[in-house]
């Protein structure tokens, strides 16, 4: 586009002002160091220069006229007053339209005109930036060439800085702005971005660590970088969260979760490196959840306190009241009637003969032990209890029930099972038999079932406790015989229309839930492990002095 020279006019006059176009447009106007590309204004012109140097210096002249003459004036008043005695009252200078309270210094007098010129210049240094800016830019853009190259004016803040393209698929750099650059968010990094073949070019080299976090939020969302991978890739688990919450946050299409990367969600000071490949997956951050403790309670002699993790206000609350009530008693006493985790696979066969056949001989003797062996063999821990069997058409159940030692074991036990089917493949002559499923729901784990609640699935335990009428009263507040109807009313004919299986209790899910989450369970086996039955009765015990009910 051509420039518009001096003498043009704003097509867009702003309240009735004309505005001459070299002034809406400033920005763009030639500085030192800058070549200037317009024939027209790369001529320095006399005749339309020194015009508008003779207006400003006329204005000079005339503002000097004006104010130096009032300041020799104020300095001669006051030097006549030099040697008069303060007055009573202040000397009114009618030139000047000022008052001077008592004596005057002549320092007073000589600074007072030193502020009055440099005004004098402030209005000529004005006059002069106002009618011929350009053409000073003019002049000093033909000196310029003949400046050492240290000297010439930087100009970044008005040239809009050139940068590679942030991993848009193309190999040439664009223009990106100051505010371009923040609109967009570059997530703080401190060195330019690659072009996107050279942002591949590192993930292939194993040096993707290299890149900025806005490299590797595009390539993850391109599928250069795979999202699950990150902590591996990066080998730093703290940025591949903070990476992967801006992946997700980015991902088109998706907007229930755009607000994550700025979300409240808490990820730092969090040592993931215990996390990646052995708890979570694609980890985005941590939940703080409080934990508490309830007790001690006293259980078989043993005082101890009970970790839990809740949200749920009063819950601990609740527990440790409890716990009190069952002390005051004397603590609980327990007894362990079984033990055992379960794991069923489903195998197939062509027909339900073969099928049959397969379930007569892993109910045999010979078969039971064949596969305890095997099951056996593949842990210090784990050891075969016994397998049931169950057949459904050509397919047949097997349900594996095996100590696991201090852990819950379903990894022991799944890899124990593998084993023996192994075996009963191989060695047991079974090698039409089709492994369907490591786990067929015949176990069951995590769902209600009637199995687990009649035959059980892990440790199994009847606890006993015997509570003082006084102690029931004081603590629960409630008495012994309304304390033993509710529960019958409520846990045992409440569940039973219900239709619960084993939830004839309370809440034992809530406290069991908060012990898993505490200790780091799976709190889905809440499931089976709350599965409990809760009874009453009122104890009386006689003596010759009086008769105490608990």
């Amino acid at each position: 586009m051509k420039p518009p020279s001096i003498g043009d006019v704003s097509t867009t006059p702003k309240k009735g002002r004309v505005m001459r176009p070299w002034i809406q447009s400033w920005p763009s106007e030639p500085r030192l160091g800058i070549p200037m590309e317009s024939p027209e204004v790369s001529q320095w012109q006399p005749q339309r220069s020194l015009p508008a140097l003779a207006v400003a210096a006329a204005i000079c002249l005339a503002a000097s006229m004006i104010t130096v003459p009032r300041t020799v004036l104020a300095t001669a008043s006051k030097v006549q007053q030099r040697n008069m005695t303060s007055m009573p009252y202040p000397l009114m200078d009618s030139s000047l339209g000022m008052s001077y309270p008592g004596q005057y210094s002549k320092a007073s007098s000589i600074l007072y005109g030193l502020n009055t010129l440099i005004l004098t210049a402030f209005l000529g240094m004005a006059a002069v930036m106002v009618y011929a800016p350009k053409h000073f830019s003019i002049m000093m853009n033909k000196i310029a060439p003949q400046l050492p190259s240290e000297k010439l004016v930087e100009v970044d803040k008005i040239v809009e800085r050139i940068k590679p393209v942030n991993c848009t698929c193309q190999d040439k750099g664009k223009a990106v702005s100051d505010s371009e650059e923040a609109s967009q968010g570059y997530m703080g990094d401190k060195h330019p971005p690659s072009t996107f073949d050279e942002c591949v070019k590192m993930v292939e080299e194993k040096r993707a660590y290299d890149l900025n976090d806005s490299e590797l939020v595009e390539l993850t969302l391109r599928g250069v970088i795979a999202f699950h991978a990150l902590e591996k890739t990066l080998a730093d688990p703290t940025r591949a969260v903070r990476i992967r919450r801006a992946v997700v946050s980015r991902t088109p299409g998706i907007h229930r979760t755009n607000t994550l990367e700025s979300s409240l969600l808490p990820f730092e000071d969090y040592d993931f490196a215990r996390v990646f490949g052995s708890c979570a997956e694609n980890v985005i951050g941590y939940m703080p959840i409080p934990v508490g403790v309830a007790g001690p309670i006293t259980i078989d002699g043993t005082p101890v306190f009970l970790p839990m993790s809740t949200t749920e206000g009063a819950l601990i609350a609740s527990t440790s009241r409890g716990a009190k009530a069952l002390n005051g008693g004397g603590g609980v006493t327990t007894v362990v009637t079984g033990n055992g985790m379960t794991r069923a696979p489903v195998v197939k066969f062509d027909d339900i003969k073969r099928a049959g056949a397969a379930k007569d001989f892993i109910d045999s003797i010979e078969g039971q032990e064949a596969v305890k062996k095997a099951f056996d063999s593949t842990s210090r821990f784990g050891r075969l209890q016994r397998v049931t069997t169950k057949l459904a058409g050509s397919s047949l159940y097997l349900r594996f029930k095996a100590t696991t030692g201090d852990a819950m074991g379903m990894n022991m036990i799944s890899k124990g099972v593998q084993e023996a089917l192994t075996v009963l493949t191989r060695d047991c002559g079974f090698p039409d038999m089709n492994i369907v499923s490591l786990s067929g729901n015949f176990c069951t784990d995590k769902k209600p079932a009637p199995i687990n609640w009649i035959d059980g699935r892990g440790k199994g335990i009847v606890a006993e406790a015997t509570i003082p009428k006084e102690v029931v009263e004081r603590t629960l507040k409630c008495t012994v015989d309304g304390l033993c109807k509710l529960n019958i009313s409520k846990n045992l004919v409440g569940s039973s229309l219900a239709g619960s299986v084993g939830g004839n209790n309370a809440h034992a899910a809530n406290i069991v839930t908060a012990i898993f989450l505490a200790t780091g369970q799976d709190p889905a086996q809440t499931v089976g492990s709350s599965n409990c039955m809760t009874l009453m009765e009122p104890y009386v015990v006689r003596s010759p002095e009086s008769t105490i009910i608990f």
